[in-house]
């Protein structure tokens, strides 16, 4: 089970350094800094705030615009310090 401050930081790289969302995406590969890179997947796609898009030959992620307010909160909740950026 992945915890609450890396599932935050996995989105915050998303949203901010690499603007993913919706139909933008980023190949999971480049994400290997994370532990538990496959639970926060799993843990976040089914609460419908990442979307995984299989693709022949790799597998990309990006955060769901629909929930946008939803994630930014989160992000800001876990870590304070990225408050209003």
């Amino acid at each position: 089970m992945a915890s609450d401050l890396e599932k935050a930081q996995l989105m915050s790289v998303l949203a901010k350094s690499k603007g993913n969302w919706g139909e933008k995406y980023d190949r999971t590969e480049h994400f290997k800094r994370f532990q538990n890179l496959k639970a926060i997947i799993k843990e976040l796609s089914n609460k419908g705030w990442v979307l995984v898009h299989k693709k022949s030959g790799y597998e990309a992620i990006s955060l769901n615009t629909r929930y946008k307010r939803d994630i930014i909160d989160f992000i800001e909740k876990q870590m304070p310090y990225l408050r209003g950026i």
